[in-house]
């Protein structure tokens, strides 16, 4: 199956750049772009794509609204990874917590660039724990008393596994580490999504972390 992305970005070159790196992979194409996050709805209800490639940063609409939208009013709506410059990117870690599923540098190497975006076409998200860790504790902002109303519904096996969420764990590492079986990981992370209202693990992680149920550092 060939994965089709689109790709939005207000810099041409930088989209040209992509498309290039993207369309020389047999599994994967571009299959249309833009330049303001104001069409992206649009384009993904005519294109139908399977991951977006989304500049956080744009003159008139940005990434985090974009994001938003397309969650919000598109039926099975693509997977998103946001693009940025800076890793420490404020709009990256509001773009996290609106939905995307992950986030990539544009300096990032052209392998790790189609890697990534098979990753997110198959289910998985693209959490990095220290780069996590370093935008809570730069941009969080606590949930105080808000937070702690889920708290409470968490079992102590759930609180364990999202902590190892955090950490960067995979569903098989987890149950190494807790000596149950994946398909019991697999339940819990379910548990925990649906507890948290989350969308997946990252979105997840970024919550555990506004409302210091994990502590940066």
């Amino acid at each position: 199956m060939t994965i089709k992305v689109l790709l939005v970005d207000d810099e041409r070159l930088i989209r040209a750049g992509l498309a290039a790196i993207i369309n020389a992979e047999g599994d994967l194409t571009v299959v249309g772009e833009a330049s303001d996050g104001a069409g992206v709805p649009g384009e993904v209800n005519r294109l139908r794509p399977d991951v977006i490639l989304m500049d956080v940063r744009m003159p008139r609409l940005d990434g985090i609204q974009a994001t938003r939208r397309v969650l919000d009013t598109v039926p099975e709506p693509p997977r998103i990874i946001v693009v940025t410059t800076f890793e420490n990117d404020e709009y990256v870690y509001d773009a996290l917590k609106a939905g995307a599923h992950g986030f990539l540098l544009k300096r990032t190497r052209p392998e790790e660039i189609v890697q990534a975006i098979r990753m997110v076409a198959h289910g998985d998200s693209l959490l990095f724990p220290a780069a996590i860790r370093e935008l809570a504790a730069a941009h969080g902002r606590r949930g105080g008393d808000g937070g702690a109303r889920w708290h409470d519904r968490l079992t102590e096996r759930e609180g364990d596994v999202l902590r190892l969420m955090a950490k960067g764990h995979s569903n098989a590492e987890i149950a190494q580490e807790l000596f149950v079986s994946p398909q019991t990981v697999k339940t819990h992370v379910g548990n925990i999504l649906a507890k948290l209202q989350a969308r997946d693990r990252t979105q997840a992680v970024i919550l555990a972390y506004e409302t210091a149920f994990i502590t940066p550092g």
